[in-house]
C-alpha cells in the first residue's frame, strides 16, 4: 500500500477522533476531506497545484458562509453553486470537491460565523502538510532500502 495513503487514512481518523472527543472542534471532520484527500493522491506531489486547490476550496467555503448567513434559504443556495462552479472553471482548480465544500455552511451550523471556514482551512492545512511530510519519507525510504541491499550484495 501506498504511504502517502496510509498517512492519509491516519490524519483522517485523528481529525475524526478530535473532533469527536472535543465538541468545539466538531467542524474539522467534514466528507469532503476524504474526497480531498483521494484527489491529492492520485496525482503527483506539486504543492503549487495543491495549494491552489486548497486556496479554492477556502474561497468557496467562505463564499458559502457568507450567502448562508445573508439569507439561509435555496435562493442563497443556488447563487453559492453558480458562483463556485463559474471560480472552478475561470481558475481551473478542476476540484470537485471545492464545490461540496462550499454546501457545508447551509447543512452544518455552528455558533460563530467564522468557525466553518476557519475548520475547513485548518483541516486542509493539516493534509497538505501530512502529505508533505508522507511525500518527503517516501523519497527517503527506497534510498535508504536500496544502499541496505547494495551493501548486502557487495
Amino acid at each position: 500500500m501506498n504511504f502517502k495513503a496510509v498517512a492519509i487514512c491516519l490524519y483522517i481518523v485523528g481529525i475524526y477522533w478530535i473532533s469527536s472527543r472535543l465538541p468545539a472542534m466538531h467542524a474539522l471532520f467534514f466528507p469532503t476531506l476524504g474526497a480531498f484527500s483521494l484527489l491529492f493522491i492520485a496525482h503527483p506531489f506539486s504543492p503549487g497545484k495543491l495549494g491552489k486547490v486548497a486556496f479554492g476550496a477556502v474561497v468557496s467555503v467562505l463564499i458559502g458562509t457568507a450567502l448562508s448567513s445573508l439569507y439561509p434559504g435555496a435562493v442563497s443556495l443556488l447563487i453559492d453553486m453558480l458562483v463556485v462552479i463559474y471560480l472552478i472553471n475561470r481558475f481551473k482548480w478542476n476540484a470537485p470537491p471545492i464545490l461540496a465544500v462550499s454546501l457545508i455552511p447551509f447543512f452544518v451550523h455552528a455558533s460563530f460565523i467564522w468557525v466553518i471556514p476557519a475548520s475547513v482551512c485548518v483541516s486542509l492545512i493539516g493534509l497538505l502538510l501530512t502529505l508533505w511530510i508522507a511525500h518527503h519519507v517516501e523519497r527517503i525510504i527506497p534510498v535508504q532500502s536500496r544502499r541496505a541491499n547494495q551493501a548486502e550484495s557487495g
